[in-house]
């Protein structure tokens, strides 16, 4: 059912955190799945969304206020406002620890694991703004640009974004009219100072001047344009909308996290799956060493095109394109361009839905001495966590990462040793 607006008030008790954003309530029996509002708190609600089993609302005057609650920095955030931060009314430390007990709470439930969770600061935000290097802007019918309202296809028109990241305010992006475009990408490295705006049209679109050097592309062009990173002592390319992480400390953080739970020695074997453009398994190669072997797989081209070109100078290191469900089964019985029918070790940097039972089940056949699991979704990493222990493979460490401030997500990187 779609959010519905509603004018009726409901007044809550709020209790404890809940994965997506929200705190939980009840009302006259029902869950109400509350936004812009913290735990402990008396609220005033207005309901967004009815189902048969729950409700969904916005806390729209605060009775009762908890400590951890300050002034959201941003004018545009808000109930009924821009969607693209949740946590913005809660302290720094209060927004961790939110996360924290969502990651805790998924573990318990769905895995069965207690565990004590405490999220890391990431370097490069300290404040938890300027931090976003990759945004994504809508653009209306007028040519206003804005960021999404919660649950919504509205378009809440903005001048400045609080955390996206300097580089990618410089090119002035809210600031113009754009005409004929339905979005704005705009792309920046941190490192490199490299910026890109890739804009995507609903025909002819009129594009404005910038305050910065830009390339502006429309629709998938042959050879899209690409930022450089520097991570981990080399330049990365990544070509166009390619994955990379957007917090500017966050690469370099979650490949130290990720040689740290493997504990890599010299003539290993190793994969990396969904490898993107390729860091962990250059960082994996670099530590393996040559007379070691790492193989990477990913099935987006661009991304398999650049991972090749990043890591050209370690001959250890192979990519393979293809869905990692087939590559794996070629490699585990010899029909692919590598054979191998055990490694030592496997990451797996899978998105949101998480790996799934068919791959954690290949993995945990494959994988010989220990894994790196690195997920942004507390509830799927919890689900395959659970697979994981089917076929004898137990959490041995687990650590979080504060990789998007003022939002309700959160990086994680388990380590898994066979039972």
């Amino acid at each position: 059912m779609p959010p519905v607006e509603s004018s009726e008030l409901i007044e809550l008790e709020v209790g404890a955190v809940a994965n997506g954003g929200f705190c939980v309530a009840r009302h006259e029996g029902r869950v109400v799945f509350v936004r812009h509002t913290l735990p402990g708190e008396r609220v005033r609600a207005r309901i967004t969304q009815e189902t048969k089993n729950f409700l969904r609302a916005d806390a729209v005057e605060i009775l009762e206020a908890s400590p951890d609650r300050v002034q959201a920095p941003c004018p545009f955030s808000g109930p009924g406002r821009c969607g693209g931060c949740d946590w913005q009314h809660a302290s720094l430390p209060a927004q961790r620890r939110l996360k924290a007990a969502v990651v805790e709470e998924q573990l318990r439930r769905v895995a069965g694991i207690e565990r004590e969770v405490l999220v890391e600061e990431v370097p490069g935000a300290p404040e938890g703004l300027g931090w976003r290097t990759r945004m994504q802007f809508a653009v209306r019918r007028d040519g206003a640009v804005g960021l999404r309202r919660h649950r919504s296809h509205s378009i809440e028109p903005i001048d400045e974004c609080l955390i996206a990241h300097p580089e990618v305010e410089a090119l002035g992006i809210e600031r113009k009219r754009w005409p004929g475009a339905s979005g704005v990408e705009a792309i920046a490295s941190a490192g490199t100072g490299d910026r890109v705006a890739v804009l995507s049209s609903r025909g002819r679109a009129r594009v404005p001047r910038l305050d910065a050097p830009v390339r502006l592309i429309s629709g998938k062009p042959e050879k899209p344009p690409f930022v450089r990173e520097d991570v981990a002592g080399r330049l990365w390319q990544v070509s166009g909308s390619g994955f990379w992480q957007v917090h500017p400390g966050a690469a370099q953080t979650l490949a130290d996290a990720v040689l740290d739970a493997l504990e890599p020695r010299r003539g290993e074997v190793a994969v990396d799956l969904y490898c993107g453009a390729g860091l962990f398994a250059g960082v994996l190669g670099e530590r393996i060493g040559p007379d070691g072997l790492v193989l990477g797989i990913e099935s987006d081209g661009q991304a398999v095109h650049d991972a090749r070109f990043n890591l050209r100078d370690l001959p250890h290191v192979s990519i393979e394109r293809g869905e990692v469900e087939k590559v794996l089964d070629e490699i585990q019985f010899g029909r692919g361009k590598a054979t191998l029918n055990r490694v030592d070790l496997i990451v797996l940097d899978p998105p949101r839905t998480g790996a799934g039972r068919e791959v954690v089940k290949r993995v945990a056949e494959l994988a010989g001495r220990r894994i790196a699991y690195v997920s942004c979704d507390p509830a799927t990493l919890a689900r395959d966590l659970a697979c994981f222990a089917e076929y004898g493979w137990t959490l041995s460490g687990l650590r979080a990462f504060d990789a998007f401030p003022m939002t309700q997500h959160v990086e994680l990187v388990a380590t898994l040793v066979k039972d």
